[in-house]
Parts: C-alpha cells; structure tokens; sequence
C-alpha cells in the first residue's frame, strides 16, 4: 500500500505541487520570522558582549533603593569613592545621564524633545564605540552620536551650542562622533557626551545611573556597597542589557506569528480542500483498491502518508523559502534601521523543527476527514460510474445546524457584551476578538448552506453580461456548495482581517480627529521644545515677549497664554493655571459640573475664588463653594471653589483668575502660547508668522493642529499598510487554493468540458466560463469577509475607548472586493488556458 500510495504522487507531480504550495507559503512565512528574530537577537547580544566584556563588575540602582542628592534616583557620589578605595580596583567611574539640549545650525533646540548629555568613559572603560575623532576631555569638548549629527549637520571640529539644565548657553567643539549602542532613547532623541564632570554640570545630576568597576571581584564590591545596589559580573550585565534589549524582538516575533499562524489556518483549508477534491475525482481508484484486497485502515492510511509527504515537501521548500524572506528582511533592516546591529544570518535547528513540525502536522490535521471519507468508498463503486460528489442542494443536518446556531449567538452575545456592556479598554477588545473568532466557526459550519444564495446574489451581474458561459459558470459555482465554501472561506479570513483592521484605522483616524478638536480648539500653540506636544503640558516657559509680538500681527484673532505652577491646595498636589485675556469661556469651555456658571462668562471668575476639576475634587473631597487653602510663593491663602468643571482641553487642574496667579506666584513655572488666526488667512502664511516670530527663542516650538492630525492619521496608515502586507500572505494563499480548486475541477470536469466544445462552445468562452467561475467564488469569500470585518470593526471601535468615533472606509472596503475579485480571475487564467487546449475527442474518450 506504501508503494502504490508513493507510485501514485510520483505519477501526479502537478497535483503534488499545486498541494505543497499552500504549506510552503504558511511555513516560509513561520521560519523566516524566526531568521529574521534570532539575527536581530543575536546581533544585539554581541553588541552588549562587546561592550560589557569592558566591565568587570557593574553597580545599579535597586528598585526602592539608591536615592542621591536632592532625591535624585541613582547612585551617591560617596559609593564611588568607596569603590574606589577598594583592594584590587584599578579604576571605577560613574556613569552621568540627564538633559542637554543641543542647539541647531537655525538656532532652535533639536528635535522635538531635549538631547540626553552622557558622559563618556576614558581608558579601558570606554564601553562605546567612537567612530570618528575621539573621546571628550576637558570642560570645552563634546561629542555627538550619528543621529543627532545627522540631523543637526555637524561634524568633527564644528562648534556648537548646548543648553544644561537651567536652560544657559554653552559652547562646545566637536571632538568626536560616538555610537552609544542600542539606546532606544538616545536614538530617538540624541545625545551629547561630554567627560564625567562635564556632564554632571550640564545636567545637574549629581548621582551615577551605574558605576563600572575594573579589578576586583564581584563579592569585594557587594560587601562594601552593600544591599542598596545590585552588582553585576561583566557577563550578568552583557545578559541583562540584551535581555533588556531583546524584549521588543520577542514582541517582534509573537506580531509575526500569530500572522503566521492565520496563514497556517489559511493553508489548512486550502489543504482540506485539495484533499477533498483528490478524494472525490479517486473514488474508483480507491474502490479498486478495495477490490484487490486493501482494508480500510490500508485506505485510510494511505491518504495520510501521501498528505505526510505532501506536507514534508511543502515545510522543507517553506523553510527554504523562509530562509530567503529572512535574508530579505535582514538586508531591509540594516539599510533602514541601521540602529539594529545584525551580524551574519542566524540559523537556529529550532527553525527546522518547528517549520517541519507546523507544516506536516497541519497537513496531515487538515487530510483526516478527507481520509476518513475514503474509507467510505465501497468496492461496488469500481463497476459504476458516480455522479460528481458534492452536487445537488446542500442541507444542514440537525447537528451542523444546531452547533451553527450555538456558535453564531455566542459570537454575538460576546460581541455584543465587549462592545455595549463591559468597560471600554483591552479586555474588551479582547472579548470582541474572541467573539469574532466564535462567529467566524459558525459562519464556517453553515457556509455550505449560504453558498447558493450568495452565489445567486454574486453571480447576478456576470451570469447577466457573460451570456451562456457566465451563467454556466454561476451554477458551477453553486451546484457544489461543500466545495465552494471550503474554497471561499480561506478568502473569507483573509478579506475580513484587512477589512477589520481598515476600519478600526479609519475609526481612530476619525476619533483622533474629534479628540484634536476638542483638545485642541485654536490653529497653533507654542510650548517649550521637550514638552509632550498639543493639549500637554510642556514641563518649560515660553517668553512673554513672543506672546506680545504674535498679539500684535494682523494675521491673529487672538493669542492668550496659559500660565501653570505646580503647588498644593487643601494639602494636596496640584497644577494651578490661568488663562490670560478673555480665553476662558470664549475660545477654551469648560463645561460645569457644580457651581456657578457665572464663572465661565469673560471676567467672571471674580478674585479670591478658583475652578476646580472635577477628577481633582472627586480625589481630594472638593466641593463648590468650600473655602480651602492655597500655597502660594508667599505662604497660603484662603481661596473659594466657585464651579467644579470637566474640560477635554487642557486647562490645569485649579483654575485661578490672571491677577490672582500673577499675585500668587509671579513667574509661571510651565507656560504655552495658544493662537487663534483670522477668518481667510492661509494656514501656511500664518504658521510662517508664527516660526519667524519664535525664531529668537531656542526652545520655542510651534505646534499645528492639522499638522498633529497628519502625523497621527499617517502614523495608522503606516499601521494599516504593515498589517495589510502581513495579512496579504493569507490572501496569497486564499488566491492559490482558488487557483488549486480550478485545476483539479478542470481535471474532474473534463468529459464535460468536451461535451461543451461538442456543443458549440468555444475557447474562448470556455475560458471565460471559468474565470467567471473564480471571480464569483472570490466576490463570495470576499464579501463573506468584508461583511465580518465592519460588523467586528465597529464592535471594536465601540470597545476601543469612551468616545470613539465609528468611521466606515467606503472606498478602501468596495476596493477589497473588486482586487479579491480580479485576483480570483488571474488565478483562472491557467487553469482555463488548460482546459481550452484539451482535445475534444480525446477528453469524451476519458472515463
């Protein structure tokens, strides 16, 4: 049975192929993730070998522990003298991090948020890499990493200017460019180096974030610093910053194997089909089978080794495969994020034990019921001819019924509980998903039933247009509706995915839209650089200076400041803020929850009284019309709630009148400048006003409302495009189980193809017959798909976050449709050329 099941694949190579291609894609898919994740992890491991094999033993703060000068969070300068004056220690030097804003050729601080100052390591425990110049020494040296220098244009030997703490101007020479390693934060934001001292009066920082220690062992260093700080071998602090390193390539490699997984689910309907179809065109081989002697367990069997082998080859040409996408993918990370260090192609045996495992499991998995179905096969079938399995009206039995039933309310009642009962966050996503999911097996159980009418609904246009060969074509499709759904609902996975997570973009898109607008209800703001961008506290001061030029240009219908100092209120920590001018009720509405509403008109909020927002009464027991007192720079004052408000823009979370806070406190700790322009002035001319107006103050930046909503709305998009690519695999696949299912249905179809022709019938409407018969079966799946994708999509949106925005992405959804289609019409392309050149003759002699 062995030998006549191996004759048999060898005898039908094409089949064996068109098989494997499923799995070759779904496992090629699965092992170029791990290449791609284990040379990333791999390259950042040597970095951090190299670099920490400088180390013979390291200090760290411990969680809770460590506090330095003025609370600072690190390691006492007194520890590194006591290190220092340990036996054995040749040398031991503190490691200095903090802010220093580095200053561009136009003047300006680059970068939306402020450089880190590092300091640099001299000798032997010079851990970076320099690659160009040299390491600082000396109060007036710097060095820069490649980034920063990048984007600001500096090189070895420039000047530049670098702000330290209190914001005073420094002037530097570049004696270096240095790589600092894989620092997700200096690499976002960039760093300057100076020597330890340096960098300490640059920053402000007077504690170490890690001292490194050479000469002594690690038990000398632990006793004498004691249980406040953690000690590292050289070797345990290259394995903590890899594993450090490594997190976000484990969170890499489970987003890409769970869309791995989808095309493994993909390839196993595909596969189930494919075998489906072998089995139905075999029934009188496998009855000749019988004749001669073999038992059903031989039969049974049988399938499975050839579904074994099949998927054998399919996983070995998969991870080949997988092996090249890793490559590929390598080669694009180290042109575009050169940031990620990769050191030759990693290769682990996991990646062929799991490729092999994955593909021939789920082969053989998706093989058992056609397997089973041919144990069915009674020898008596050898001496008659059968009429195609599968045809004729499909019936939902009282079991496939009731489970179809069962799974579509429970779908729904998750669904319905994620998105309308439960509180809005992850764990309601979650339960959206897991209903998607439910419902998704129900509309996989009663898809044979649907098949019919969807077809008839699919099919109207084309049967009406394509003439005979169109509606030929439309009752192919639906007189085997086991066939055809099996077949769409690959599609079906693929499709409702991208559908789902189209809309979902678009609902963000739409919500952070409306989010903008209340948050960010003027054109422009202006906040120190470093700050968190509209509607955030910037944490800096901007000029009053620049807030009285910018009122005085005609371009403006109103410029206002807001002014905030962190203080305390009844004893409790709060933010008190002002509005300048008439902003308060006019261009920024807080909405009132208790009190007088009054004190939202134009002057209204009278001396002596305060808002209070209403998250801040609630947590510190306020309430309208109690007196509580204030801290102020000149002790505390008694003050009156006269309104609790709720606000989406920022507004502080105490609200005092301008002369009040000007009283209280005279220079705002954190201030931003907000402004409104003039009907019928261009965006672009007044932002020109505005960074012109900024352009003498360094840490002046101007933010644009519609800039920010761009950026967002580009930042999904991206989103969008990466799932769409991954997710495109599993409608690759889909795409070629159409493809396989016209192929092995123009071998089964063959006498009636002929009889066809003999008819009158021509090529080239037999050709279009079957390219109209994989167009309907793709508009089926696909909106089989894209149906599922909007009614979770908005399930999702609903449970996303409180006010989302439902936004339905017309043109994106009819645009999946119509390439599901056209790509289910390519597919037909060899299958039809096939059967169009078969001999007429030749083909009403085939039995």
């Amino acid at each position: 049975m062995l030998r006549t099941t191996l004759a048999g694949l060898l005898a039908h190579k094409l089949r064996l192929l068109l098989t494997a291609v499923a799995i070759t894609l779904g496992v090629g898919f699965i092992s170029g993730t791990f290449v791609l994740t284990d040379t990333m992890e791999q390259g950042v491991a040597k970095t951090f070998a190299k670099s920490a094999g400088k180390v013979d033993v390291a200090i760290l703060p411990s969680r809770g522990a460590g506090k330095g000068p003025d609370d600072e969070t690190g390691i006492p300068a007194d520890v590194l003298r006591k290190v220092r004056g340990l036996p054995g220690v040749t040398d031991a030097q503190g490691a200095v991090r903090g802010e220093a804003a580095l200053v561009g050729k136009d003047g300006k601080t680059v970068g939306d948020y402020p450089t880190f100052g590092l300091s640099v390591p001299t000798g032997r425990l010079l851990r970076f890499d320099v690659d160009k110049g040299r390491a600082p020494s000396g109060a007036a040296e710097a060095v820069l990493n490649q980034e920063v220098a990048d984007r600001a244009g500096y090189k070895v030997g420039d000047a530049v200017t670098v702000l330290d703490h209190a914001g005073r101007p420094h002037r530097f020479s570049v004696v270096g460019i240095v790589d600092f390693g894989i620092d997700n934060e200096v690499s976002a934001q960039g760093g300057v180096g100076f020597d330890a001292t340096t960098a300490q009066a640059m920053t402000g920082r007077k504690s170490y974030t890690e001292i490194d220690v050479l000469g002594p062992d690690r038990a000398a260093v632990a006793a004498a610093v004691g249980g406040s700080y953690e000690v590292l071998t050289g070797d345990g602090l290259a394995k903590r910053l890899a594993k450090g390193a490594g997190a976000d390539t484990e969170i890499i490699r489970t987003g890409l194997l769970i869309f791995g997984l989808v095309a493994m689910l993909v390839s196993a309907l595909v596969i189930y089909n494919t075998f489906s179809i072998l089995i139905a065109q075999r029934m009188r081989e496998m009855a000749l089978l019988r004749c001669v002697g073999a038992t059903r367990r031989q039969v049974f069997g049988g399938v499975l080794v050839e579904s074994a082998v099949v998927g054998l080859v399919g996983s070995l040409l998969g991870i080949l495969a997988g092996i090249g996408l890793g490559a590929g993918a390598v080669a694009a990370l180290s042109r575009f994020a050169s940031e990620v260090p990769v050191s030759g192609l990693a290769f682990a045996g996991r990646t062929v034990v799991v490729g092999l495992a994955v593909g021939v499991t789920v082969t053989v998995l998706s093989a058992l019921l056609p397997a089973r179905a041919a144990t069915r096969v009674p020898p008596v079938a050898a001496l008659r001819s059968e009429l195609e399995p599968g045809g004729g009206r499909f019936r939902l039995g009282r079991v496939r019924t009731a489970l179809t039933v069962l799974l579509g309310a429970a779908g729904l009642a998750l669904g319905g509980l994620g998105s309308l009962q439960m509180g809005k966050g992850p764990t309601a996503m979650y339960v959206v998903a897991l209903g998607g999911g439910v419902f998704f097996l129900a509309v996989v159980t009663g898809m044979p039933a649907l098949v019919r009418p969807f077809g008839r609904v699919a099919g109207a246009i084309p049967a009406r247009l394509g003439g005979v060969p169109g509606r030929l074509a439309v009752e192919n499709a639906r007189r085997t509706p086991r066939r055809t759904a099996t077949t769409t609902i690959a599609l079906t996975v693929g499709v409702g995915l991208m559908s789902l997570f189209a809309v979902v973009a678009a609902s963000s898109k739409a919500t952070s839209a409306a989010k903008l607008a209340e948050q960010y209800p003027v054109e422009f703001q202006v906040e120190a650089r470093g700050g968190a961008g509209p509607g955030r506290d910037s944490g800096g001061v901007v000029p009053h200076a620049l807030a009285e030029t910018l009122a005085k240009r005609p371009e403006f219908a109103q410029v206002f400041e807001v002014l905030g100092k962190d203080t305390e209120i009844g004893g409790r920590s709060v933010t008190v803020a002002s509005l300048t001018g008439r902003a308060l009720g006019t261009v920024l509405k807080p909405r009132i929850e208790a009190g007088s509403e009054a004190a939202l008109k134009p002057g209204g909020l009278q001396p002596g009284t305060v808002l209070v927002d209403k998250l801040i009464a609630n947590r510190n027991g306020l309430s309208a019309g109690r007196t509580v007192q204030l801290k102020t720079a000149h002790g505390t004052v008694p003050v009156k709630i006269a309104a609790v408000y709720t606000s989406p823009a920022p507004v502080g979370e105490v609200l005092v009148p301008e002369a009040d806070f000007r009283r209280y406190f005279g220079a705002p700790g954190q201030s931003a400048i907000y402004i409104q322009d003039k009907d019928g002035v261009p965006p672009e001319a007044a932002r020109r006003v505005v960074e012109d107006a900024a352009r003498p103050y360094p840490t002046a930046k101007v933010y644009s409302g519609a800039e920010f909503e761009e950026s967002v709305s580009n930042a999904i998009d991206m989103m969008l495009m990466i799932f769409g690519g991954l997710l495109g695999l599993a409608i690759v696949i889909a795409l070629f189980g159409i493809a396989n299912t016209l192929t092995l249905s123009v071998v089964e179809r063959t006498r009636e193809s002929a009889l066809l022709r003999a008819l009158g019938l021509t090529r080239r409407q037999l050709r279009r017959m079957l390219s109209v018969e994989a167009l309907v079966m793709a508009v089926i799946g696909a909106s089989t798909g894209v149906v599922l994708g909007i009614a979770f999509g908005w399930a999702a949106t609903r449970a996303m976050a409180e006010g989302s925005v439902f936004s339905l992405p017309y043109l994106q959804v009819v645009g999946f449709v119509v390439l599901a289609g056209a790509a289910g019409t390519v597919a037909a392309v060899m299958p039809a050329r096939r059967a169009a050149k078969a001999s007429i003759v030749e083909s009403l002699a085939t039995d």
